[in-house]
């Protein structure tokens, strides 16, 4: 996955300050001069893997170009609780009013980047890597993608656009289709999208057989158990590269990569994970 660009982190920024504070900070407005300065402090409250540090970052200097952030973490780095993450000094109004979307961003993603770093290291030692999934916050996947790989995690797709992944919602469109659903479904995908890698979700071992005849590039062996998961990839034997998905979880994790899939896709890496704790203070004087 690309590095996020300085522009898209700007938008997000202005996108989440403009809800957020409105037409002004009431509150620090009415309470704290203008003249004060302050030192502050972004720490973890826990153990956690860090992402979306950049965004934090941008959020400070969007208030105040006089606001100076320093980084005491990287993105990706395992920290324990009570580590700094950032010391932001400068306008003690510019870093208050920015302190709640500065530490919605990067509570948000490094938990997702912790989580998926829990799930890499449940399989580590397999040859199974872990995929995340469009289960994405509207509006954040680019984020949430990013914070993924944070956590040692690959992408999947991106989008509809970057690869054909023919589901059973469109198989069973083509229930009707000589010689079969998957094999129509396929010619017709490498025949219009030469360039792009094609996939196919297959629920039993009949519609493995049919996609990896077809030469498809994956299998998604959709909610299979440990059983046919092996049996699935015995069957393709080395014509495609398997994927396993449906309901994972850091308890199921291990055994389906030792079942030998090449792939494990994991919804909840951004559909579930929690918003870490993670706490900013001003220093006192």
């Amino acid at each position: 996955m690309e590095q996020l660009s300085a522009e898209e982190i700007r938008h997000a920024v202005q996108l989440a300050l403009a809800e957020d504070v409105g037409s002004g900070d009431a509150t620090t407005l009415a309470t704290v001069p203008e003249r004060v300065s302050a030192i502050a402090l972004m720490k973890a409250r826990e153990p956690l893997v860090v992402a979306g540090l950049a965004l934090a970052e941008a959020t400070f200097h969007e208030l105040s170009p006089a606001i100076k952030v320093q980084r005491a973490a990287t993105d990706g780095q395992a920290v324990k609780a009570g580590e700094d993450l950032l010391r932001i000094a400068g306008p003690a109004r510019s870093i208050l009013t920015a302190e709640r979307v500065a530490l919605n961003f990067v509570q948000r993603l490094s938990g997702i980047a912790t989580l998926t770093a829990q799930f890499v290291e449940a399989i580590k030692g397999t040859r199974a890597k872990i995929l995340d999934t469009r289960k994405t916050t509207p509006g954040w996947r680019r984020f949430e993608k990013y914070a993924v790989t944070c956590g040692g995690g690959h992408n999947h797709r991106i989008g509809l656009y970057d690869m054909i992944l023919i589901k059973d919602n469109h198989l069973a469109a083509l229930r009707n289709e000589s010689p079969d659903a998957i094999t129509a479904a396929v010619r017709r995908a490498q025949l219009q999208y030469p360039k792009l890698k094609v996939e196919v979700e297959a629920e039993t071992l009949e519609q493995v057989e049919q996609a990896a005849t077809a030469g498809v590039d994956f299998v998604l062996l959709d909610n299979m158990n440990l059983i046919q998961l092996r049996l699935a990839v015995q069957q393709v034997r080395g014509r495609a590269q398997t994927e396993a998905s449906g309901g994972v979880n850091l308890a199921s994790v291990r055994p389906i990569a030792e079942a030998g899939v090449d792939f494990i896709s994991v919804g909840a890496l951004t559909h579930s994970a929690r918003a870490v704790d993670i706490g900013l203070d001003f220093e006192e004087a």
